[in-house]
Parts: structure tokens; C-alpha cells; sequence
């Protein structure tokens, strides 16, 4: 089951990771922190304008704290059910006008918006790192998100949202066409982990789609939706066609919920249960994107330190904080000493720290809460007779939040590591003999949002991946490949989630379809003078007939 570990416990200095050559400190124990925010492409003018541009009633504030130091960063204003509900009602004004415009000029519009997201990227990946703590390289990710994502819409909406003719009853009589029509006001309830891609990447097809939109960011990353509304601002979007409500799920989330036409909804399968429920009393559509315990296979026949390459990447992005990151690492066991191998030296040479630069490969947890989560599911593990193979430490030493990617091998199946999703950089690793073993391990729970299988032979890791019970699943790739094939639909199975974001799906989900029907000559109903019997044996005649001119 793998070569001895060391026996060091995860804070013990001695542990593996936690001198680690990757490890670069911002702030000493007496030192001051460093001012990021002066530092940075927001001055304070510019932060208040972008604040301003939040929908609030005055319900309340909250302080939003900088997650590499922990130091406050600005006061957000909240937005309670009344400012909710004002908020819907000025965007069912809004929308009406926005939907009369054609395809083309709410295209031109969002392109325009996606091309100024290109200029002002370093203000946009400033203001994303500082609220959320994440390493720049992952900033940039989102920057690529949205501009993948609104030229994929903006070259496909024309052609999607055309009608299409349908064959009618009786050929050449009845025409039929099918319509696309916005459904209204889209409420889009987006996490703190991607806020500016999800603040984005979701809005840019429902608006395309003839809606407007109202988006509830998590409040720690609320900025970040701000500078997305503001730059629509400034691609010539009317304020109210897309507003900015922030606050908290209970409150400001479940209001939005009772008003809004369809929800899209990226978060915890614990929330989504909820926010199901409310949205089916009202009988409105949904599109959910959940949690997921995301597996890695390396086959036989892999590369070993391809494959490394991609555990790394694909466990430690964005420090574990992603839907589609992968916690579970099967390894074949003749690979799994020279995978094991390579991790022990790979892990602590990843570098942690915070700073607006490329430096980083890792940077922090994004609250107290998180860190809190990630070190109980490390205790846990090793109580239950899990060993540490790499990393296992907070790591204060760079900032409150930080703590090293960590590798635990041999979990026992009932540790929370193994099946809870940690949303922190923590993976388990464990060996599989067979193709058999490997299946079932990675199709264990109820989750099933992504995977990844590491092999030489493509045509053999397809006909693996097929069986693999999961809504993506990636080849020689962690997680990249699916998600930004934006022609491809991208979702979860089980408690991973319900309905797809990309693809077509992604836009016409934003859309009600209406059926068209123009019938030619006599209606169909019974002609005057006709009785009912002679004219059921005449349809009757004509069904056979159409049965046979169609080869049915």
C-alpha cells in the first residue's frame, strides 16, 4: 500500500512542507503586514465608485477583510428583501426594452464588455485576489473564463435564438415554428471561489438571451461582481438590466429567489437542497452546479510525472478551492511508487504566497472557516490511521490563512477527507490493482461532477472515462480541458447538481420555448354537415397514409 511515510505530525516544525523551498513569507510575527491595497490598481476613489455601484436599501453593513492579512478592506452595503424586490421590479422595466433590441446590438454590446475585461485585466485580477486570497495565476483563469465564454455566446446566440420550423401535422397545411423567448428576470446566486468568472460567465448568455439579470455574490467576494456590472456599464449595458444585490443566503438569497422568473444557483448540495425546494413552491426553473468529490486515475500506462504534473495542478488550483478540483488520487500500483516519489519532492517545492504578481502557486484559504474545515479534515484522516505524506501544516508564517497542499495516503474510507469534499488543498492518495477497482473506487458516493484519467492510449482512458460516473471527465488534463470547451455542456450527476452551463444548454436554459402553429385551408375540426364517426374514419385513413409516406 506504499514505502513508510514520516512520522512527523502535521504541526510538528519537522513536517513535510513546512520549511519547503516553495514557501516564501510576506509577514514575519513582528512585522507589519504589507498594505496590498496600496499596492494594488484600486485607490479609493476608485473602490468607493465601485461600491456605489451596489443595489442597497440601507439594510445593513458588513466589513469585508482582506484574506492575506486578515486586515479589513472596505464596508459593503447589504440589500435586504425590500431592496430585492425594488431591484426585480426595475429590471422587468428594463428587460422589456433590452429584450426589443435585436440579437445583434445586445451582442455588440457584450462583446464590447468582454474586450474592456481584456484592457483592464490587471485592475480586474487586483481587485478578484484581494478579496479572495488566490494566487494570481489563478485569477487569471477567471479572465480567461469570461472571455472564452462571451466570444463562444456572441458568435453563437444569433443562431441559437432563431426560430426554427418544425414539421407540422399535414404537410404543406400546417406550418410550425418554434420561438425562443426570454424568460425574464434571471437570479443568479454565485460563490466566493471564481467571483468574477461566475459573476460573469453565467450572466453573459442569460443576457444575450433577451433577460435581465440579478446577481447575489457571496459577500467576501462582493467587489468583484461589482466590477463586473460596472464594466457593463461602461460596454453601454442600462444599469438596471444588471444589478448587484448584496447579503447573505438567508436573507438577501432566499428573496431573491421568491421574485426572480429562473435561478441559477453555483454552491454547497446542502444549499442547492434548499433553494430547490423554495423554487419549486414557485414552480420557476433552475440550473445548479454543487459539491463534488472529484477523483484522479493514473493508469498503468501513464506518465508518471505528466501525471504528477497534473496532480498538482488539478488538487492544488486555486488552493483546492474549486468545485471541479480533483481530492481523491487512485494510482496503479505499478506506477505508485514513482508517483508517490515525485509527489514527496513536488509538493513542498510548490511555492506559497501572497503578493499581485505570478509568484505564487498557491496562495490562501479564503476565511478563518475554511482553514478551520481544512485542518479538521486533516485530524481527522490521521486519527482514523491516515498518514501524512506531504505538507499537513497551517501556515501563519505567510499569512492567517495559508496551509501547505497536502498529500495523506492510506485514508480509511470513512474519513471525512475521503468522503466529504474538503474544498481545501488536501488529497488522498491510495493505490488500485486493476481497472475494476479503480471504477468503483471513483464512482463511490453520490457525487458526480468531474473526474480525471492519466493514460497513454486515448482511445482506451475514452471507453474507461465513459463508465466513470461524473458530468465531465478529463484525459491527460485535471479539469482544464472540459471547462473551457465552452461548446461542450459542463454539469454534475447526483447531489453534484441538476442542468448544464456551456454549450447550447448553457444559453437556451435562459429561454421559454413557444410553438407557432399557422394552419392552412379548413381548420382541423370537424367540417359542418360531417358526422364525428365518418370523420374519425377519415383520420384514421390518414394517419396510415402519412405513416407510410414518412417510412414509419
Amino acid at each position: 500500500m506504499g514505502a513508510e511515510t514520516s512520522a512527523a505530525t502535521p504541526e510538528s516544525p519537522e513536517a513535510p512542507g513546512a520549511r519547503g523551498a516553495g514557501a516564501r513569507e510576506v509577514a514575519g510575527s513582528t512585522d507589519a503586514p504589507p498594505d496590498y491595497l496600496a499596492a494594488s490598481r484600486l485607490d479609493g476613489a476608485r473602490l468607493a465608485e465601485l461600491i456605489a455601484g451596489a443595489t442597497s436599501d440601507g439594510a445593513d453593513r458588513r466589513r469585508i477583510r482582506m484574506p492575506w492579512t486578515n486586515q479589513p478592506l472596505y464596508d459593503l452595503p447589504l440589500c435586504g428583501p425590500d431592496g430585492v424586490r425594488e431591484a426585480v421590479r426595475r429590471a422587468r422595466t428594463a428587460q422589456t426594452a433590452w429584450a426589443r433590441l435585436p440579437v445583434s446590438a445586445r451582442r455588440q454590446r457584450l462583446l464590447a464588455f468582454v474586450d474592456d475585461v481584456l484592457e483592464r485585466a490587471a485592475e480586474a485580477l487586483d481587485t478578484v485576489q484581494l478579496e479572495s486570497g488566490k494566487a494570481r495565476r489563478d485569477a487569471f483563469e477567471e479572465i480567461a473564463d469570461i472571455a472564452l465564454v462571451g466570444r463562444y455566446y456572441g458568435t453563437r446566440a444569433r443562431e441559437l435564438l432563431l426560430p426554427r420550423r418544425r414539421a407540422g401535422l399535414v404537410p404543406f397545411l400546417t406550418r410550425v415554428w418554434e420561438v425562443r423567448r426570454p424568460r425574464g428576470v434571471v437570479g443568479i446566486i454565485a460563490p466566493w471561489n471564481y467571483p468574477l468568472a461566475l459573476a460573469a460567465s453565467d450572466a453573459l448568455p442569460a443576457l444575450l438571451a433577451g433577460n435581465a439579470v440579478i446577481l447575489k455574490p457571496d459577500p467576501q467576494t462582493t467587489l468583484s461582481a461589482l466590477w463586473v456590472a460596472d464594466a457593463l456599464r461602461r460596454a453601454g449595458l442600462a444599469p438596471d438590466v444588471f444589478q448587484v444585490v448584496p447579503g447573505d443566503g438567508p436573507t438577501t438569497g432566499a428573496a431573491l429567489v421568491d421574485e426572480v422568473d429562473f435561478l441559477m444557483f453555483t454552491g454547497s448540495t446542502a444549499t442547492g437542497r434548499t433553494i430547490a425546494r423554495r423554487a419549486g413552491e414557485r414552480l420557476i426553473g433552475f440550473t445548479m452546479e454543487l459539491g463534488g468529490k472529484n477523483s484522479l486515475i493514473v493508469l498503468e500506462d501513464a506518465d508518471p510525472e505528466r501525471a504528477v504534473s497534473g496532480i498538482l495542478r488539478g488538487c492544488f488550483a486555486n488552493a483546492g478551492q474549486l468545485c471541479i478540483g480533483l481530492e481523491r488520487v487512485l494510482v496503479h500500483e505499478q506506477l505508485y511508487a514513482a508517483v508517490r516519489a515525485n509527489l514527496e519532492r513536488a509538493v513542498p517545492a510548490l511555492v506559497l504566497a501572497a503578493g499581485l504578481d505570478y509568484e505564487a502557486d498557491v496562495g490562501s484559504l479564503v476565511s478563518e472557516a475554511q482553514l478551520e474545515k481544512t485542518r479538521a479534515h486533516v485530524r481527522d484522516a490521521l486519527d482514523r490511521g491516515a498518514r501524512l505524506l506531504v505538507g499537513g501544516r497551517h501556515r501563519p508564517d505567510i499569512g492567517p490563512f495559508f496551509h501547505d497542499p497536502t498529500i495523506l495516503e492510506d485514508a480509511p474510507p470513512d474519513a471525512v477527507a475521503v468522503r466529504e469534499e474538503t474544498f481545501g488543498p488536501v488529497a488522498s492518495l491510495r493505490p488500485f490493482r486493476h481497472e475494476a477497482e479503480a471504477l468503483r473506487l471513483a464512482n463511490e458516493g453520490s457525487y458526480g461532477l468531474n473526474a480525471s484519467v492519466w493514460t497513454a492510449n486515448l482511445h482506451r482512458g475514452r471507453r474507461f472515462a465513459s463508465r466513470i460516473r461524473a458530468g465531465s471527465v478529463n484525459i491527460n488534463d485535471g479539469y482544464g480541458a472540459a471547462w473551457s470547451s465552452i461548446d461542450a455542456p459542463m454539469g454534475g450527476i447526483g447531489d453534484s447538481g441538476v442542468g448544464r452551463r456551456h454549450g447550447a444548454e448553457g444559453l437556451l436554459k435562459f429561454t421559454e420555448s413557444q410553438t407557432i402553429a399557422a394552419q392552412a385551408g379548413h381548420p382541423l375540426s370537424t367540417p359542418a354537415g360531417v358526422s364525428h364517426a365518418a370523420a374519425a374514419d377519415a383520420v384514421m385513413k390518414g394517419l396510415r397514409f402519412l405513416g407510410r409516406l414518412r417510412g414509419s
